[in-house]
């Protein structure tokens, strides 16, 4: 492992093994950025504070936003950058990164948990450095000093102690014209690769609106009226039509209330109370008109409804179960499960609520259930539950919606998950500038535009056959996006591995430069040891 004591011998011929420290040179440094706190930052200042967001896995990635004035940063004896230096993030992702900071249209500084390697004029190829310290061997070496139990992170001592493999310094210069060399082809296919991606999201944009316009079944509706007799698909011989929408909901509304009756009758039984049908005191509340201002054309034969007329509950889990966490077999599900069309459950957090918790219940998932996050980063995403799941609870982050017709659910999902439909609406309702949030009362209000059932069946069936393609397309192009990083770690395995260019016998060993740059910077401390005695002296 790199940062192990490395023998001479196993290195090629005119290498040598240093830590960082021993690679600076007498104008160089190896220290931490600066301390500087939200109270000490001026969005107007003249000086950028560079922030770990900022450091890339090689690459430079610009993108902070904050700010001190000259004054600020003078005061605080802050360092400022200079092009060319090198910049290491001691805290993910990935822990131990590095990139060289190419300057900036202002002053710039860098916070604490950033080591800043200035390599000096008469030190080593601070390219070359970058590249050997985004090694996968150096990496390793960073995993097995990391500290931390939330967070993890790696400190300056720890980073001074690993030792890098050392080439002569003209061979750092081939090295580092033949890994640009490479890495630009890599990169280039990278970008195709991501191109492609974000064509493939377009176009399952695309095919979401037509879905959710009824674009999708145009010609299939045009050639089917909703008076036409049809085979049904359930029993050979026999004929059924295919209702308009608007008596479909006349239906979903008529089921809706009828389970709500139900559910009240079961709730009082659960009382003792010995109640009939339709002796609950508790008034049946109808549900609310859907928003209609996001609704155009409506395709002939479709409807509009709320998710208030389309479900029989718009719920969300307990705010009171954290000591229930890590035990048990049960699952809560959080708003980062939540993805857009796609319930993640890589990450778990059990719970065990007990069996008598009012909530339990409540927020319990079934089959054909929506979940939508009402708080945090990504709220308005939108997945479906897409089976049966024991035990699975959503927390109060996440709204759980469960429609009256589980077989509306797929069709439902993609409405809401369209960019030109659900999201847009859920774009317009999205509330709180810090924490974003969602409120029952819009869900309520939320109208999708649907179809008849059997129009719906047709239009969930083509997206899971377009989408399957897709999904193909994507696992394909992750895979190539992979493999082109494992390239990526392996030019750079062979480059310091010595195999990635033929050595030059003519080179000056690493040696004798380490032990140039060890004299440059006694001769440096020992001025500086002369110059404070005469200052003592002439007190």
């Amino acid at each position: 492992m790199m940062g192990e004591p490395t023998s001479i011998a196993q290195l090629p011929t005119g290498w040598t093994s240093a830590t960082i420290g021993e690679l600076i040179s007498r104008d160089g440094m190896f220290i931490d950025g600066d301390w500087v706190e939200s109270k000490d930052q001026d969005p107007n200042g003249d000086v950028r504070l560079i922030q770990l967001a900022d450091v890339g896995d090689g690459k430079y990635r610009n993108r902070s936003d904050r700010f001190l004035t000259s004054k600020k940063a003078i005061d605080l004896g802050c360092t400022f950058l200079k092009p060319g230096d090198v910049l290491i993030a001691r805290m993910p992702d990935p822990l131990g990164r590095a990139c060289i900071f190419p300057g900036d249209a202002k002053r710039s500084v860098t916070v604490v948990d950033v080591c800043i390697v200035r390599v000096g004029s008469n030190g080593i190829n601070n390219k070359w450095l970058m590249s050997a310290l985004n090694s996968i061997k150096f990496r390793a070496a960073v995993a097995f000093l990391q500290s931390g139990s939330t967070r993890k992170r790696i400190s300056r001592g720890n980073l001074a102690t690993l030792k890098l493999p050392v080439p002569p310094v003209s061979e750092q210069d081939r090295i580092v014209a033949k890994i640009e060399e490479l890495f630009t082809k890599l990169d280039a296919g990278v970008q195709e690769l991501r191109h492609a991606q974000t064509r493939l999201k377009r176009y399952r944009q695309a095919v979401l609106k037509a879905a959710a316009t009824g674009e999708l079944t145009k010609e299939w509706r045009e050639s089917t009226t909703s008076c036409q007799l049809v085979e049904s698909q359930q029993q050979a011989g026999s004929l059924s039509y295919i209702e308009p929408a608007e008596k479909l909901l006349t239906h979903i509304l008529k089921e809706r209330r009828e389970k709500w009756e139900a559910d009240q009758l079961k709730k009082m039984k659960a009382c003792g109370r010995n109640a009939e049908k339709g002796d609950s005191k508790k008034e049946y509340q109808q549900p609310v008109a859907p928003d209609t201002k996001d609704v155009s054309l409506i395709p002939e034969g479709w409807a509009v409804a709320s998710l208030d007329q389309l479900t029989t509950r718009i719920t969300s889990g307990s705010r009171d179960w954290s000591r229930y966490y890590g035990k048990g077999s049960g699952t809560f599900i959080m708003a980062q499960n939540i993805r857009m069309g796609n319930l993640d459950l890589t990450y778990r957090q059990p719970v065990n609520p007990p069996l008598d918790n009012r909530d339990r219940e409540r927020s319990q998932v079934e089959k054909g259930d929506l979940l939508v996050t009402i708080v945090g980063a990504n709220t308005g995403d939108v997945c479906r539950v897409p089976r049966h799941l024991a035990e699975h609870y959503v927390c109060q982050s996440v709204a759980l919606m469960r429609p009256v017709l589980v077989e509306s659910s797929s069709f439902v999902e993609a409405y809401l998950v369209s960019e030109e439909n659900g999201q847009r609406q859920f774009r317009r309702y999205i509330y709180g500038a810090g924490r974003p949030h969602l409120s029952f009362d819009q869900l309520r209000t939320t109208a999708v535009l649907f179809p008849p059932i059997t129009e719906q069946q047709r239009i969930t069936l083509e997206l899971d056959r377009v989408f399957s393609i897709a999904d193909t397309m994507e696992k394909s192009i992750a895979s190539s996006l992979k493999q082109a990083e494992r390239m990526r770690q392996s030019v750079l395995k062979q480059a310091f591995d010595g195999k990635l260019i033929p050595q030059d016998p003519n080179d000056e060993p690493a040696e004798l430069l380490l032990e140039r740059i060890k004299i440059e910077r006694a001769k440096r401390e020992a001025g500086k040891s002369v110059t404070t005695r005469r200052r003592t002296t002439s007190c």
